[in-house]
């Protein structure tokens, strides 16, 4: 199936967890990719863990630290070169910094992360919408959190950037949706993915499995999301088979999130 047949997509963060997911997912749909990560080494191996999923899929990879304006502008600026336009933007690297009380954090990891979730989020929105204005649309997933639509003890700075994600995608809906740029963020849960698997290891050094098991007790499906669960619905959001959603954060958490207030 080629819903995504020459259409272009840009994926941040997209060398592990649900950037990667996400990628397989376009890609074995027909999409052409420029993926986006930090770490090169680790871009080269998921180039090749989705070419072993989609063998004719057209990937560049561009290393870029988000964080960084410029970096971003060229990202956006080397996929047009490459692919002459850009259909679908899945806007998702982030870091989730470190677990602390609001007293105690370390205003550098505080300022990090602000910069990687909130400021990279931003600059990816304001170098790609332009490029779909020319093109007559396109699709933007962002990536919030539960964190983005509820309180995590001891994670200030993360749950204050995806909130604000939630907020941009608020406003890039209705600012853009004239133009046929449809904007949506994800509200992911607890999905099994690196990031995810290092909380765990704070939130228990010595048995970080046990603190994950008691917590996939906390869901109505008794079980952690896996990252394909993501990818699955961020290729639905960037497709046109996705028409008439804007402007919303869909949480994918197992129901998670409805459990706040019912003791």
């Amino acid at each position: 199936m080629s819903i995504f047949k020459d259409k272009t997509i840009i994926i941040t963060g997209a060398a592990m967890g649900l950037g990667l997911a996400a990628s397989k997912a376009v890609a074995v749909k027909g999409a052409n990719l420029s993926i986006v990560d930090y770490n090169a080494e680790a871009l080269e191996k998921a180039k090749a863990e989705i070419h072993s999923v989609a063998p004719n899929a057209k990937i560049i990879t561009i290393i870029a630290d988000v964080s960084d304006e410029q970096a971003v502008k060229n990202y956006v600026d080397k996929t047009v070169e490459e692919f002459g336009r850009i259909d679908g933007f899945y806007n998702n690297a982030g870091i989730e910094g470190k677990q602390a009380s609001i007293v105690d954090y370390d205003i550098n990891i505080f300022k990090k992360v602000i910069d990687i979730n909130l400021m990279g989020v931003y600059y990816g929105l304001k170098y790609v919408i332009p490029v779909m204005q020319k093109n007559g649309g396109g699709k933007i997933v962002n990536v919030a959190s539960v964190g983005g639509i509820r309180g995590v003890v001891n994670q200030m700075p993360y749950v204050a950037s995806k909130h604000a994600v939630s907020g941009m995608t608020k406003n890039a809906a209705i600012e853009y949706g004239k133009d046929g740029i449809y904007t949506n963020a994800i509200a992911p849960g607890a999905i099994l993915t690196p990031m995810v698997a290092e909380a765990f290891k704070q939130v228990n050094p010595s048995d970080p499995k046990a603190a994950e098991t008691t917590y996939a007790q906390r869901n109505p499906t008794r079980r952690l999301g896996k990252p394909e669960d993501v990818g699955n619905l961020v290729a639905f959001l960037l497709s046109d088979e996705c028409q008439y959603v804007n402007g919303q954060t869909i949480a994918i958490d197992g129901g998670e999130s409805n459990l706040y207030g019912n003791s």
